[in-house]
């Protein structure tokens, strides 16, 4: 990469810690991003309380989640590239600081011009603070353990990630539907000022000092931003209702214009000697390129099951909020499991690890649809949790070992940025899931109220929305099986 030897920048240096102090500084890193998970799960639950006590409308109620992803997003690559040439750790605190800011003015909103100032900035916080947790793990540890670090790591964002609509509406249930939306992110404070003060006292350095200019590349920033928010607008702002204007699928053209846009000056820059925001060699890589690729389509297709799963049960079957949620508490202990045992193997069984869970996850999206209109009412949310559990532990055996994986031949010094584009690649795989399964599940639902009743026609709506998830599941089981070919030929499955 000659743009790695022309950089005036000195290179990340190896961090020579104690075992303990290594694994110390790497829970309060895990930490982090479970926190970060957990204020975007959490708050899908909080929605029909938001909407009565703000009196917000759907683009309002929308903004709250989209909003959050979109920002978390932009921020994502700059803040990696940041976190590469400069200290983890200042980012680490000045994330917090914001995310604790954020999260004390969304609990105080007198109304939702507030909060979705406040969720805008806490997604730049979530944005700056995510690629740090990556780079650091990607520096701290090595071989097998760098395995293990990634199956814990996985471990902990599958419970934040399953158990957020759980703890959100348990936290509704306390405060009430009026205000309990509020002890959503009142929670936030005492936790990451707890984190703020383990941050600053363990987390070691991991630059040398530099008195040089840091390369920003702000015209490869602005076009970057550009792009990511043509290509995510549309899709954060499809609801399935008959009133989406479909004038904003055109942003996707723009989308494609600043992209070409932004590769070309990407390329130009590096040609002259400056370090571009963007390393495109890196996807030179195939371990990394399929191992992102992966991963996308994999969060287009279960945080859409989960958000599927939460509406049918409400809508359809009536559950209260808290009640909805715990389904999913299975299938955040089972990936929890599977994860660490997952993070253990890779080393030894590669990529067909990776692909045997996804296949495990595709049996269990299509038994999820199944159990949905087969059994009755009063078991169908016992027997969707019991599914929800075996797809939790095929689960786990994806998303940690494919993140080894997926960074294994990535040197050190672009730890941060290369994790940032991956997790980039999941928001997108998000926002693109979430709208085209919500759109085929309001569509239907907007189609058929009123012929059939409510069950049946949630019925219709929920297996509609799963075609989506199955379709997603089934793409990132191809880029899969495909690395699986392209490792055998060359001799080697495994890191």
């Amino acid at each position: 990469m000659p743009e790695e030897r022309t950089s005036p920048h000195p290179p990340t240096r190896d961090i020579q810690l104690s075992p303990r102090h290594r694994w110390r500084a790497y829970w309060i890193a895990v930490s982090v991003a479970a926190l970060t998970i957990l204020d975007l799960t959490k708050v899908n639950v909080a929605l029909p309380s938001i909407e009565a006590a703000l009196n917000a409308g759907p683009t309002e109620l929308q903004l709250v989640v989209s909003g959050y992803i979109l920002t978390f997003g932009l921020v994502l690559v700059p803040a990696g590239r940041l976190g590469d040439r400069r200290s983890r750790r200042v980012l680490f605190l000045v994330g917090l600081s914001l995310f604790l800011v954020t999260s004390l003015a969304c609990a105080l909103a007198p109304n939702t011009a507030v909060l979705l100032t406040a969720r805008l900035l806490q997604g730049v916080a979530a944005g700056i603070q995510m690629p740090q947790v990556l780079g650091l793990v990607q520096q701290l540890f090595q071989g097998k353990e760098r395995g293990r670090a990634f199956g814990l790591f996985g471990a902990t964002i599958g419970i934040a990630t399953a158990f957020g609509p759980t703890l959100g509406g348990l936290l509704i249930a306390l405060g009430g539907q009026t205000d309990g939306w509020r002890l959503i992110f009142w929670i936030n404070i005492p936790l990451v000022a707890i984190v703020i003060v383990l941050a600053a006292w363990l987390l070691p350095s991991t630059r040398t000092k530099s008195h040089r200019a840091l390369d920003l590349d702000p015209i490869g920033v602005l076009l970057f931003g550009l792009t990511i928010v043509a290509l995510m607008w549309p899709f954060l702002f499809t609801t399935g209702s008959p009133d989406d204007d479909p004038r904003r699928w055109w942003l996707l053209v723009a989308s494609v214009v600043f992209a070409a846009a932004f590769v070309f000056w990407e390329r130009r820059y590096a040609d002259r000697g400056r370090m571009p925001l963007m390393p495109f060699a890196i996807f030179a890589l195939g371990s990394y390129r399929n191992g992102v690729l992966i991963s996308t389509a994999y969060f287009a297709a279960v945080p859409a099951m989960f958000l599927l799963g939460t509406l049918y049960l409400q809508g359809g079957l009536g559950l209260p909020p808290v009640f909805a949620g715990m389904v999913t508490i299975g299938f955040a202990v089972a990936s929890a499991c599977s994860a660490w045992i997952g993070g253990n193997l890779v080393t030894r069984l590669g990529r067909p690890l990776v692909v045997g869970g996804i296949l495990g996850m595709v049996a269990a999206a299509g038994a999820l649809a199944l159990v949905a209109v087969v059994t009755p009412p009063e078991w169908t949310p016992w027997a969707m949790a019991a599914v929800m559990a075996v797809g939790g532990f095929a689960g786990g055996l994806v998303v940690s070992p494919n993140q080894t994986l997926t960074l294994a031949d990535i040197p050190v010094s672009r730890g941060g940025v290369a994790g940032s584009i991956g997790q980039l690649g999941q928001r997108i795989g998000t926002a693109v899931g979430t709208a085209i399964a919500l759109a085929l599940f309001y569509a239907t639902v907007y189609r058929e109220q009123g012929d059939r009743e409510q069950l049946a026609v949630f019925h219709d709506a929920y297996a509609s929305g799963m075609i989506a998830v199955g379709v997603f599941l089934g793409l990132a089981l191809i880029v899969g099986v495909a690395d699986l070919a392209g490792r055998a030929r060359h001799g080697s499955q495994t890191p």
